[in-house]
């Protein structure tokens, strides 16, 4: 048996120093009981500008990054991420032990932590959270609502695909989850938002599973909209859609309260405005900083850089015409001179990216096939494919705005650019933008896109977390069909050690290489800029930031 026990604490990364200012990192442990008050000199409300809304206030039907900076405030998971890292650590749960096959997890629950309504977390709520997932019908099955379900679990209960096997309370501190199949990265996967547990009482009460619409555009519960109920430090206040959103410090939370009481996040789309919030005092601090405005905030303001643990890419609709033609995908890779998208529009120390994962990733592959910067090459291929001046080749792009992600920090600046790149070798290109939930429900729901910008933060350090979510199996945003691709990633995905993992992701990186579904574009650095009074901010790589750990000077 396997067996892992230890407290998890949400001290800051080691600091970093830029411009000669330097942003220190918590001490403290979220892990440890007893309120800390702020201090009656000190402004306990936190406003932190935002890029855009959450899409959901329920995380299980949530995806992106500005839902789940709200939801690691309001819940938590039975795993919890090490301080710094990308690893697992115990959070809700104290422990846990894995079956010698793979398939039983047996969790050592925390005691004495309730709900933000009173009630009691228990053995009981967390198998409560894990069937209402694998029992979700309908729209609610869409990736752009349970898409993390969908993904790792690889189905439902009604499609006979999920590996989920059940859960079975043994007591009020003691679960035990099934797996139908091996998932070397069921731990790690459990530190997501998107797997936190939900009060059971405000999930029936407010009718959480009852959404409506369609894929492309779903309609959210009365519970996602205004009743979000966790065990987190922070409760609930207020969403007001395209202005903010209020949450307030929980008394009775289990861990370290900290100096923050009040949370506001305060929607900010544009990044010059971010920037001016910042100057005028309006908020306290904000991330996706400008390329162009470090330089004016390095002196007066307390800068950040998180580990770059993403990748920004260009993909491919297999379902639109011409895109499911490999020579016009290389064409299209060949068009595209990465190191100029970089320099002219991405923050510095962006480096380019030749897989959809990072280097620091079990299975990155140093000798995968690439296709170089060619531009007379892509116009040979497009050629070869049937297309020239007379007959060229006409693609919708697809790109948001209004919208900085850590992947994506300028998304229509990165649009011109790669628009300009590709008209370059004779693409016609219809541009198609959107805000970005309308944009996220239309890349993910449905298949009326291109080619289009999109990326991803790594959640955990594991391969099935990048490779495995992008193309474990068929999905609208890609548009293609691979029974031998998702073959290998279901296979790989089962993989018990590192050993094992290593040789099976790296062949998986060449068949991706090999296949084109899109174009991996560059892992950039995303940086955070803070009033001078933040003396302290955990920052981390998967932005598992938690705002009680937040230390204020004034």
């Amino acid at each position: 048996m396997l067996s892992t026990t230890n407290k998890r604490a949400l001290a800051g990364v080691a600091a970093l120093a830029i411009g000669g200012l330097l942003l220190t990192a918590c001490g403290s442990q979220r892990g440890e009981s007893g309120d800390t008050a702020a201090p009656s000199d000190v402004d306990s409300t936190f406003v932190f500008g935002a890029s855009g809304d959450p899409s959901s206030l329920d995380p299980a039907f949530a995806s992106d990054g500005e839902s789940f900076r709200v939801s690691r405030q309001i819940f938590e998971g039975l795993v919890g991420v090490k301080p710094g890292t990308a690893d697992p650590a115990p959070l809700l749960a104290e422990s846990w032990e894995v079956s010698d096959d793979g398939l039983d997890y047996t969790f050592q629950l925390k005691t004495g932590v309730t709900f933000h309504d009173g009630t009691d977390f228990d053995a009981d709520a967390v198998c409560f959270n894990f069937d209402r997932q694998n029992n979700f019908t309908g729209v609610a099955q869409s990736a752009s609502l349970s898409y993390y379900w969908g993904a790792l679990m690889r189905g439902y209960a009604d499609t006979g695909t999920s590996i989920y096997g059940g859960c079975e309370a043994d007591g009020a501190d003691k679960v035990t989850i099934s797996l139908t199949q091996p998932f070397a990265g069921f731990i790690p996967a459990l530190s997501l938002p998107a797997f936190a547990i939900q009060s059971p009482t405000a999930l029936e009460k407010y009718k959480a599973d009852e959404v409506g619409g369609t894929s492309e555009a779903p309609t959210l519960s009365e519970y996602a909209q205004g009743h979000p109920t966790g065990t987190g430090p922070f409760a609930f206040d207020s969403w007001e859609p395209g202005s903010e959103t209020t949450l307030s410090a929980y008394g009775d939370y289990w861990g370290e309260q900290g100096q923050v009481q009040k949370v506001v996040f305060k929607v900010i789309g544009d990044t010059t405005a971010r920037r001016q919030a910042l100057e005028s005092g309006s908020i306290d601090g904000y991330d996706l900083v400008a390329p162009a405005d470090l330089g004016a905030l390095e002196k007066d303001y307390t800068l950040i850089n998180r580990d770059p643990f993403n990748v920004l890419y260009l993909a491919f609709n297999q379902k639109f015409p011409g895109l499911d033609d490999i020579k016009v995908r290389q064409a299209l890779t060949q068009a595209i001179d990465r190191d100029a998208l970089i320099s002219q529009v991405l923050p510095e120390g962006t480096v380019a990216a030749t897989q959809f994962m990072p280097d620091s990733v079990i299975g990155w592959n140093a000798d995968v096939t690439e296709f170089p910067y060619d531009p007379d090459a892509a116009k040979k291929l497009l050629a070869e494919a049937g297309y020239d001046e007379s007959n060229p080749l006409e693609l919708m792009f697809n790109y948001p705005v209004n919208i900085s992600r850590p992947y994506m920090p300028n998304p229509e600046q990165i649009f011109t650019n790669l628009q300009s790149q590709l008209e370059a070798v004779g693409v016609k290109i219809t541009p198609e933008s959107n805000e970005w939930g309308e944009y996220i429900d239309r890349m993910q729901g449905g298949s009326d896109h291109g080619i289009h910008l999109l990326g991803w933060t790594g959640d955990y350090n594991d391969p099935d977390n990048f490779v495995g979510v992008f193309f474990g199996a068929a999905s609208n945003e890609w548009g293609f069909d691979n029974p031998e691709l998702f073959s290998a990633l279901t296979e790989a995905r089962g993989l018990k050690t590192a050993d094992e993992q290593e040789p099976a992701y790296k062949k998986i990186n060449e068949q991706i290489a090999e296949f084109i579904p899109g174009v991996p574009l560059a892992h950039p650095v995303p940086t955070l800029a803070f009033d001078k009074r933040v003396t302290s901010y955990p920052a981390s790589p998967v932005q598992d930031e938690v705002y009680n750990m937040i230390e204020l000077s004034e």
